[in-house]
């Protein structure tokens, strides 16, 4: 059996991982620390991207929270928590931009 320990862990596995099998992600985006509930990997021009909810944002009601969509190359320090997480009701796997590529989706 050959051992992946050897493997980079890379903000795309992870993400991908955190996708499968529901699972939030602590990372840190532009300086701030966000908690956030993966949905979708896509890529734009080169450049892969996640839809994910962003957990520690306040939302004033269930019903207005949705995606944003962060840029890989921002994140960093991903971490895989053990907390699931339940994909929005809303979601389904359209990209945001008629270019965009898919990767990975729930």
């Amino acid at each position: 059996m050959h051992n992946n320990s050897d493997s980079p862990v890379t903000p795309e596995r992870v993400l991908i991982q955190a996708i499968a099998l529901k699972q939030m992600v602590g990372a840190v985006y532009n300086g701030g620390e966000v908690l956030l509930a993966p949905h979708q990997l896509f890529a734009r021009r080169g450049a892969l991207f996640v839809s994910a909810l962003n957990t520690r944002r306040n939302w004033r009601s269930d019903d207005e929270r949705k995606l944003g969509h962060y840029k890989l190359d921002g994140l960093s320090d991903l971490q895989l928590s053990s907390d699931s997480f339940e994909p929005l009701p809303t979601f389904d796997s359209t990209l945001p931009r008629e270019e965009d590529e898919p990767v990975f989706s729930l």
